[in-house]
């Protein structure tokens, strides 16, 4: 007598070769997809090695179109020097100053930056200035200070319509780096904070260079004399908040100071 199979385990030939040839089917599938994930991984690879060739140029590119602004700059700034033979020293104490003020009023690294290389063209209008009045010994006339004042309206004008965000910048600076916070300044008579950040920052690192610096009309001041006057001008010429921050940080600028009278030396 013959057992009989369960049904459920009784195949057919029909089935058992259904069967292979699904399975047969599966692993052909499993190869292509293999075959079309190790081609997509090497589309990936060489897509991520253009990208990064790619980006490398911008970036080739931006530091270059950066540095021609920079070179724009100094090549202005050295202009003004012909005509100062002072403004080399002034400029890089004041725009090191200004760069500090920035970065402890809470700026970005970026925009201190930029501050530190706008901020020397703030005088590049006096290129404009005839020498009479810009070298004269004593003081200025009325009229002379008037002319004198101009320097503001024609270094802006010097710089203007640029795209640039450093020498938009600079233009602005320029500009209002003589307006005061009580609102009689020039050329504007802009007050408190209409006048510009960047403005009220140079003011006072340009003020603070001018006193301990000797000019062709006066000897330097000593450092705390000069510290007096900028406390004593404190909400009248120059943004509280940006003495404040100046006077808590006087070690700084000394040190600053120093190092740019190093510098010169060697």
């Amino acid at each position: 007598m013959h057992s009989e199979e369960s049904p459920e385990f009784s195949l057919s030939s029909e089935q058992l070769k259904r069967y292979a040839e699904d399975l047969r089917k599966m692993y052909e599938s499993g190869k292509n997809k293999t075959k079309e994930l190790t081609d997509s991984h090497g589309q990936l690879l060489k897509f991520a090695e253009d990208l990064n060739r790619n980006f490398q140029r911008l970036k080739a590119v931006h530091s270059e179109l950066r540095q021609s602004y920079l070179d724009t700059i100094h090549r202005l700034v050295l202009a003004a020097e012909y005509k100062d033979e002072d403004t080399a020293d002034h400029i890089v104490r004041m725009s090191r100053y200004c760069s500090l003020l920035a970065q402890k009023l809470g700026l970005s690294d970026e925009k201190a930056r930029n501050i530190l290389y706008a901020s020397p063209m703030h005088d590049v209008g006096k290129i404009g200035i005839p020498d009479v009045i810009l070298m004269k010994p004593g003081r200025l006339t009325a009229e002379e200070f008037e002319t004198m004042k101009t320097h503001t309206i024609i270094g802006a004008r010097i710089i203007g319509n640029a795209t640039a965000e450093i020498l938009k910048l600079a233009e602005e600076v320029a500009l209002v780096h003589h307006e005061k916070w009580n609102g009689q300044g020039y050329p504007g008579g802009l007050v408190g904070t209409h006048i510009p950040l960047s403005g009220r920052i140079a003011a006072v690192a340009d003020v603070f260079d001018a006193l301990t610096s000797r000019r062709p009309y006066k000897d330097p001041f000593p450092v705390k004399k000069a510290l007096r006057i900028i406390q004593e001008e404190r909400g009248q010429h120059f943004d509280p908040a940006v003495v404040d921050v100046f006077l808590d940080n006087i070690e700084s600028i000394m040190k600053i100071n120093e190092e740019v009278a190093s510098e010169e030396a060697l």
